[in-house]
């Protein structure tokens, strides 16, 4: 086995799954895409016993390359135990196309796991390229529907927007040091580092949704649930933070790197905060909610401990993909996203326990193991400030915030009863019942040596625990959490006030950006028209010139040239009809005449030889006189 066979085992049983699954039902298509993620995480296991870096040149300068690493090695087994529940949901749940879903979520973890493997910036091009295609394609699954296509491709675009940094930061590494591995970085100094540093974290913001990319996520919640639940649980959204996480002890040699980091970090935490509490709708209240999560990664990250953001993404990851697939049976209930006309627990009982224990995660209430990696960021936190560590207390008392009126308007008792509307089906409430138990089982983490073993097996540095720190998350959170039952007592207030409107749209943030987009065709339009006028007019006219003096010496070139060779070839033509009709009597006649000429000059000769001599006197005196002539003439003349 080599490190390849990793991202090449899900693509190929992805194309399998969608050529041969075409009358799968859906638990066939449902036990289908768990074995094949079952043989992924075997492919797994053998591939990364088998070496540690694989290479494959591409050309004399360029060559893709995998390597193991701890964020890679945590990732890499991550991404498809996630998508195991996921996919076999996605059989039960999705009615339209469930096999084309299915299988992209197959290639979906082929490509992050391409990512998290990659162990150059030009293999990580590539992963991160197949990543944002394949959050597209998800995104944009029912594409006939009305208004999916521009949610995809606002989504799309705002981290393709990103994306960019991570070209110039390619581009500026092999600039320094002719090479885009990983490793190079450490010989990188100067302007070129900090341009390295700078695009990677411009791609890994836009991509982890951190401000000030936030909004995307709205977007992207036009996808099914499905898509989802993998897409903020460990592939798209988990790349940007992976990424500065796998690359912080390079990225660190520039001075500003960690504090940007940490104030990227902990301003998405609190306002994602912000935003989740204020927001009515299921799924954008997940989705700021995790843009808010990986702003605590952001700041474990940037203090300095980028494997407690490591573990913080396991234990969100399984919470976070489950709390979606909640979402998703809630909305088939009542066939809407409105957590105000949800209130479903006597009508969703057994989905109602799981989110509860998934809620209570993601408010971090001990014992569950989200709680212990929230104590380890804000521990990490404590390193750099006392101040940093308060406010990472007070995002964590904002998760405690949403994640009690999630709970409380999805699932709390209701006097009304519901005649219409699904009931979950068995495969759907299984996979989120596994989540649900996996979720309660890292509850264990809290007991210090297996937490430690756990640290110390995977090479990761956990910072030193403060027990007043401890008190004071604990007492955010339970803050949290009274306001949250507080604010959920009565029927929430619509329309909703004019300042909790603009907290749950991001603050302006999608207005922003459609203004800057706007702006920036106004400037593009303007920029087309002076290069209309300014150099495109010239060039036409020049060009139009130039045509028509070749339509001119095209009309010489066939009155001249092409005439001259037309009446040199009739001349030719009319010597080769006289050749053909008089050749034969001038060949004869010139020979002839010539023989009768010399015979006549001849007779002439002999006749003047008459052998007298008056004669010849004669003949001499008519000379001379000839001769006198000749002098005379050309005297006077």
């Amino acid at each position: 086995m080599t490190l390849w066979a990793i991202p090449l085992t899900p693509w190929l049983l992805s194309l399998l799954l969608y050529v041969a699954g075409r009358r799968l039902g859906p638990l066939t298509l449902g036990v289908s895409a768990g074995v094949a993620l079952v043989l992924v995480l075997a492919v797994t296991g053998l591939s990364l016993d088998a070496g540690v870096t694989v290479s494959y040149r591409w050309s004399d300068s360029l060559t893709l390359g995998l390597e193991r690493s701890m964020a890679g090695d945590i990732f890499v087994w991550l991404v498809p135990l996630v998508a195991l529940p996921v996919a076999f949901y996605a059989s039960f749940h999705v009615s339209q196309a469930p096999r084309r879903l299915v299988a992209l979520l197959l290639a979906f973890v082929g490509a992050m796991q391409l990512l998290v493997l990659a162990s150059d910036l030009l293999t990580l091009l590539v992963a991160w390229e197949l990543v944002g295609a394949c959050s597209w394609g998800l995104i944009l699954h029912r594409w006939q529907e009305e208004g999916i296509s521009p949610q995809a491709a606002q989504a799309f675009l705002v981290t393709r927007l990103g994306d960019l940094g991570l070209y110039i930061a390619a581009a500026a590494l092999f600039a320094g040091t002719g090479s885009f591995g990983y490793a190079a970085l450490d010989d990188l100094s100067g302007g070129l580092l900090h341009v390295v540093v700078a695009g990677v974290v411009l791609a890994a913001a836009a991509k982890s949704a951190q401000l000030p990319f936030s909004a995307w996520l709205f977007a992207a919640m036009a996808g099914p649930v499905p898509a989802s639940a993998l897409l903020h649980s460990a592939t798209m959204v988990a790349a940007g933070t992976f990424l500065i996480a796998r690359l912080a002890p390079q990225l660190v040699q520039a001075a500003w790197f960690s504090p940007v980091v940490i104030f990227l970090g902990l301003a998405t935490a609190l306002t994602g905060g912000l935003v989740a509490s204020c927001q009515g709708h299921a799924k954008r209240l997940l989705a700021a909610s995790t843009s808010a999560q990986y702003g605590l990664m952001w700041v474990a990250v940037g203090a300095g401990f980028p494997g407690v953001a490591l573990l913080h993404a396991i234990t969100h990851a399984c919470l976070k993909s489950g709390l979606f697939l909640v979402a998703g049976l809630a909305e088939r209930r009542i066939d809407s996203y409105r957590l105000a006309d949800m209130r479903l627990g006597r009508q969703l009982p057994g989905v109602a326990l799981s989110s509860l224990v998934l809620c209570l995660a993601l408010a971090g209430v001990a014992p569950l193991g989200e709680a212990w990696s929230k104590e380890q960021i804000a521990s990490a936190a404590v390193d750099v400030s006392p101040w940093l560590a308060l406010g990472v207390a007070v995002a964590g008392g904002l998760s405690a915030l949403y994640a009690t009126r999630f709970q409380r308007l999805a699932f709390g008792r209701s006097a009304r009863r519901l005649s219409s509307g699904r009931q979950p089906m068995r495969g759907e409430w299984l996979a989120l019942a596994g989540l649900a138990l996996v979720t309660l089982m890292l509850s264990i983490l809290w007991w210090s040596p297996l937490s430690e073993s756990l640290a110390e097996a995977l090479g990761l540095v956990l910072p030193e625990s403060h027990s007043w720190l401890l008190i004071v998350s604990l007492l955010f959170v339970a803050l949290g959490i009274g306001v949250g039952i507080g604010g959920t007592r009565k029927p929430a207030q619509e329309p909703a006030p004019a300042w909790q409107a603009a907290l749950a749209g991001w603050i302006g943030l999608p207005s922003l950006h459609r203004g800057v987009a706007r702006a920036v065709m106004n400037l593009a339009h303007r920029l087309a028209r002076f290069d209309d006028r300014v150099f495109d007019t010239p060039l036409t006219h020049f060009a139009q010139g130039a045509h028509g003096l070749a339509r001119i010496l095209a009309r010489s070139d066939d009155r001249i040239v092409d005439a001259g060779l037309v009446m040199t070839a009739r001349c030719w033509q009319w010597l080769a009809d006289v050749n053909a009709r008089r050749g034969e009597w001038l060949a004869d006649s010139l020979p002839n005449g010539l023989a009768q000429a010399t015979e006549s000059g001849g007779r002439w000769a002999q006749a003047t030889q008459t052998g007298q001599a008056h004669h010849y006197y004669t003949m001499i005196v008519a000379g001379l006189g000839a001769f006198f002539l000749f002098l005379l003439l050309g005297a006077f003349l």
